[in-house]
């Protein structure tokens, strides 16, 4: 089966939804364009959850994709959040930032019930996850309104426990995709491969609809990995340059420079693993470090870096999240993009 028979779309394209760098603007284009814009929702309140929605069901009545994270609450470690600090104190003093005043808040949350009312008022048609899923219950509410269910899976183990919990399709994440790894039964770095490495082996252990996401930033890709036997593509990277993303300069700037040749995964902006361009302080205390507190604590303590170097027309503390192929990004718009992407003339 095809994503567009699943999911009610014209074109087999998904576009990532992208913590950070996007809002519902993004999603209305490319839902508009016949694509599945999706909304990151892992970082809103409910009642900023309600506004994103209110602003993207009134813009648009194609399907969409909605997107929380499903992690474990990790409990506030005082050792590992002074380990944090102490790295970071070279660079809370070159910038001038009093450590002392850095408040401790995780910033991401999990899928939970208040967030699953806010949806059941708009019975959005596509749900998506990312660390596996929430408890069934859940899964339950978003079925009660006839809600498709997809996750992410980076092995075919999490494919197949996946299917067993009766999602509808599964995300195949190679190693190749920005942003932060969905994998959630083992941390495993080893046991990452490659999108077109994954998706045959996913494709033959699985029997619901599998859509490739990693490294691929234009047609040819899309064509390959459906040649493959995916169902369809998930791209993100590419559309980080257009007009309706909310990508901050210093990370546009990175996206066109040769910078933004070499990615690596980084634990460093918080705790989890999660693939950006190399910058500063990726170079300088490693880009994995033992030293991080759990996901997602990491990030609060480098956050008043991030913003002060950014206030200066600097990345070098920000996540520059991207995947290992950035040849597709283009300053198009999101439905120009889209279209192409999908293989279609404009």
């Amino acid at each position: 089966m095809t994503i567009q028979n699943l999911l009610g779309i014209e074109l087999p394209v998904i576009q990532a939804p992208m913590v950070g760098v996007q809002g519902h603007a993004l999603a209305v284009a490319v839902s508009n364009a016949g694509g599945l814009g999706s909304l990151p929702c892992a970082m809103l309140s409910s009642e900023a959850l309600r506004k994103e929605l209110e602003a993207l069901t009134s813009q648009t009545s194609k399907p969409y994709n909605v997107n929380f994270f499903c992690h474990t609450p990790p409990e506030p470690d005082a050792d590992a959040e002074r380990h944090w600090r102490e790295a970071l104190s070279p660079y809370f003093d070159e910038l001038g930032i009093d450590s002392n005043n850095v408040s401790a808040q995780a910033g991401r949350a999990p899928f939970s019930s208040e967030a699953a009312d806010v949806l059941a008022d708009f019975k959005p048609p596509v749900v998506s996850f990312h660390f596996g899923l929430p408890a069934p219950e859940l899964m339950a509410r978003i079925r009660g309104w006839g809600g498709k269910i997809l996750s992410t899976a980076t092995t075919v183990d999490e494919a197949l426990w996946l299917e067993a919990q009766g999602v509808d399709a599964i995300i195949a994440q190679g190693l190749e995709a920005g942003g932060h790894r969905g994998f959630f039964l083992s941390r495993d770095i080893s046991a990452q491969v490659g999108t077109f490495a994954l998706i045959p082996q996913m494709v033959n252990a699985v029997k619901i609809p599998v859509i490739a996401a990693g490294g691929i930033a234009d047609s040819r890709g899309v064509q390959a990995a459906m040649a493959l036997g995916a169902a369809g593509a998930q791209i993100g990277t590419a559309y980080l340059l257009c007009p309706e993303a909310q990508t901050k300069a210093v990370h546009r700037a990175a996206l066109k420079s040769e910078a933004s040749r070499v990615t690596a995964l980084t634990n460093l902006f918080s705790g989890g693993a999660a693939r950006g361009i190399v910058n500063r302080i990726m170079r300088e205390l490693g880009p994995m470090s033992s030293k991080v507190p759990a996901f997602p604590l990491a990030s609060s303590a480098i956050a008043p870096l991030r913003a002060k170097a950014e206030a200066e027309g600097s990345g070098d503390f920000s996540p520059l999240w991207a995947g290992q192929n950035v040849s597709g990004c283009k300053e198009v718009s999101a439905a120009v993009l889209t279209r192409e992407l999908a293989g279609v003339s404009q």
